[in-house]
């Protein structure tokens, strides 16, 4: 639910707001002054502020520096009297968005300002999350073992359990995560990930929980953590098992009360983040020998998702291997990159021990020393790694052939049932039909 934070020194105009806003189903509080409104952003995150310019203690325009600088990515709407529109004018220099002249002409226009701002915020959400990450969060699920994960993926992704992903390295853990986010309800909130591998133990604290200006060495400034810059959305911690043990139990804490404070800080910040936390480690040996806190196994693990190796999914390879080219082609300025059938052959014979990375960076190589569009074995650079898997099927031909063949075994798995055929390959039924049409399988 998106927040709302409404500042006014008359009670009047701060209830009528709220009322409104409320009724758009909005989560709304609200402060007599600016100086109370401040203490509430140094709390939590909201989405919107609505703020009056002139009020006791601090003023709307000192709130707005103040908001520009711990909250960045908040929208702002000013409140100003008929007569000092150039007071909003002035505010909207320092970054307000948009202005409602006092007295309110009604609820119509209040509605129309705050949608309109609380728009702008979902839009440029999703352009960063597009430019942070342009199309890497489709799963590839033409593998039956493939298939089953998107299904569990599907079933909890409308839920907030905690979802703790195993696998081993490389394998597309935050790919499933991503995915997992994309079909929540908090799709049009954040997506943070951390590595907590990627992060010295001495600054892994503040990274996540921010810290206070003086809190060390350094810390010239308030900075918040990816527990807040997440609020309202999710987190994925990557790697949770490289956490240090003091931190685990920091973490515990959180998971129970929904709260924390800032290095350095004493003010308890509440978030409202949905955690997806991911390892290649085995947490019971790891539990066993000390090195992760069994009560924050229980925590994280309500819902664990194992997601396969590569070498398990053999269906995948080749969808997966077309998929990551057209990434490639693009980045590189080289579309319509293919396999030759000596680099189809090698990719289906290999073990791929590092999984979908290794197989992204083989394919990247090729691209590179390619003269033309097409890649071969020898471009790929497999070597002697790659092996003939023992009593393994290799599937070999076109995509639409694998494709086809997929289907084939999901109506065989489901004696021709075709809407429990479509949810075992994650497809919708009208697209199953299709496809039956297309591939002569009636």
């Amino acid at each position: 639910m998106e927040r709302v934070l409404v500042v006014d020194d008359e009670p009047g105009i701060r209830d009528f707001i709220r009322e409104v806003l409320t009724g758009e189903g909005l989560q709304v509080e609200t402060a007599a002054d600016g100086q109370l409104a401040a203490d509430l952003l140094d709390q939590r995150s909201f989405h919107l502020l609505i703020t009056d310019l002139k009020m006791p203690r601090l003023d709307g325009m000192a709130l707005l520096r103040r908001a520009r600088s711990v909250a960045p990515e908040m929208e702002v709407v000013v409140l100003t009297a008929h007569g000092t529109v150039e007071s909003a004018v002035e505010a909207m220099k320092l970054g307000a968005l948009d202005y409602l002249a006092k007295p309110l002409s009604g609820p119509v226009e209040l509605r129309l300002v705050a949608q309109r701002a609380l728009e702008q915020r979902r839009l440029r959400e999703q352009q960063r999350r597009v430019a942070q990450d342009p199309g890497s969060d489709d799963l590839v699920a033409v593998d039956p073992a493939m298939i089953a994960v998107v299904g569990q993926l599907r079933k909890v992704a409308p839920t907030q359990a905690t979802v703790l992903i195993l696998g081993d390295s490389g394998v597309g853990k935050e790919v499933a995560a991503r995915t997992l986010h994309r079909q929540s309800a908090r799709a049009a909130g954040p997506f943070v990930a951390v590595n907590c591998a990627a992060i010295s133990p001495q600054l892994i604290e503040s990274e996540l929980f921010g810290h206070e200006k003086g809190a060390f060495t350094g810390a010239v400034e308030r900075r918040r953590g990816r527990f807040e810059l997440a609020d309202g959305g999710t987190l994925f911690l990557d790697e949770i098992a490289e956490l240090p043990l003091p931190l685990q139990a920091k973490l515990l804490r959180v998971l129970q009360e929904r709260s924390f404070e800032r290095v350095g800080g004493t003010r308890t910040i509440e978030v409202d983040v949905r955690l997806i936390a991911a390892t290649n480690r085995n947490l019971d040996r790891e539990i066993r020998e000390g090195r992760f806190r069994e009560d924050l196994y229980h925590r994280l693990a309500v819902f664990p998702l194992r997601i396969p190796a590569l070498r398990d999914r053999a269906l995948d390879i080749l969808p997966l291997a077309e998929q990551l080219l057209r990434r490639i082609g693009a980045t590189l300025g080289r579309p319509g990159l293919v396999l030759d059938d000596s680099a189809r052959q090698a990719l289906l014979r290999h073990d791929w021990p590092g999984n979908a990375r290794e197989l992204g960076n083989a394919l990247e190589r090729a691209a590179i020393v390619a003269d033309g569009v097409q890649l071969s074995a020898a471009q790929l650079q497999l070597g002697p790694t790659s092996t003939t898997r023992d009593n393994a099927q290799i599937f070999d031909g076109t995509l639409e052939q694998i494709e086809r063949a997929a289907i084939q075994q999901a109506l065989q798995a489901t004696a021709g049932h075709r809407k429990r055929a479509a949810e075992r390959l994650g497809i919708g039924l009208r697209t199953l039909y299709d496809k039956i049409k297309q591939f002569g399988l009636e």
